[in-house]
């Protein structure tokens, strides 16, 4: 196929996309939800921030930027996107008009690539778009407590990356699977199955399990940016200060626990008082 036609083929799956009544409105209600939901974790760490410990306030980067994009934001990202990106395709087979492109276009790879270029390319912006919105607002409320972090920041500009490719990667993981199963509702359960249930299975220390698990869309999307930073809170349970309950400030000897060392609960109760919500399985300390 020449480059003019494959032009052509894009514009034509560019208007399919469009035309799709759930698009826009899937597009919108996920990135007011996924910037309010972060914008509601940065409030509660404003409300509370006086509260904290000095240690705490005066090394808040990890949590400034765990507000911005929070873990239940991202099953939002996960959910709208792997959707999207399903309906795509699974529309034109529940509607007979895949008929018709095959028809016009008999190479199916070329339309294939069309549409993972049209869709890597909406979604990557409507990711770039959520992604900055999301951090702009979430450092504009911390702001009022000295605790914002500047975009300017290497750790805020690897985790605003991150998370704006972590959507198109969704999206195209919905592609896949509609382009084999072709049912919707078979389609988004599947998607929803890849993106957020297979994450929670494969969590054994078993070394070809966690190369699968890391393999993974929200696992990836963690190692590359929340555990990379450091701070009195890490990325392992990703829910704001806030939500974690008070603890006493951090010493030297603070240990940091990862999956492959698990803490236990006398660990966490060791060094949180009052009440500090962390658990076995979710207590990450820093050193």
């Amino acid at each position: 196929m020449t480059a003019s036609r494959f032009h052509h083929l894009l514009a034509a799956e560019w208007i399919k996309l469009r035309s799709l009544r759930s698009t826009p409105w899937a597009l919108l209600v996920s990135a007011l939800t996924i910037v309010g939901l972060n914008v509601s974790a940065a409030v509660a760490d404003y409300t509370r921030f006086p509260s904290y410990p000095a240690s705490v306030r005066a090394d808040f980067l990890s949590s400034a930027l765990f507000d911005a994009f929070t873990d239940v934001a991202s099953q939002v990202v996960m959910l709208a996107a792997g959707s999207i990106g399903a309906i795509m395709i699974v529309s034109e087979f529940s509607t007979g008009l895949i008929r018709t492109t095959f028809t016009a276009v008999p190479h199916r790879r070329a339309v294939l690539a069309a549409k993972v270029v049209v869709l890597s390319a909406v979604m990557t912006g409507y990711g770039l778009i959520v992604s900055s919105s999301s951090f702009g607002a979430v450092q504009i409320i911390l702001a009022g407590r000295g605790a914002d972090v500047p975009i300017s920041n290497p750790h805020a500009m690897r985790v605003i990356a991150a998370s704006t490719l972590f959507t198109p990667v969704c999206a195209l993981v919905g592609l896949a699977i509609g382009s084999v199963i072709r049912h919707s509702a078979s389609s988004i359960v599947g998607t929803v199955v890849v993106l957020m249930l297979l994450p929670v299975l494969f969590t054994s220390r078993d070394p070809v399990f966690a190369a699968i698990e890391r393999a993974l869309p929200h696992s990836a999307w963690y190692h590359l940016s929340a555990e990379q930073l450091a701070g009195p809170w890490t990325a392992r349970s990703r829910q704001p200060i806030s939500a974690l309950g008070r603890c006493t400030p951090p010493g030297p000897s603070w240990p940091r626990h990862s999956r492959s060392s698990p803490p236990t609960a006398a660990t966490c109760d060791g060094y949180c008082t009052g009440s500090c919500a962390f658990s076995a399985s979710s207590c990450d300390l820093p050193r």
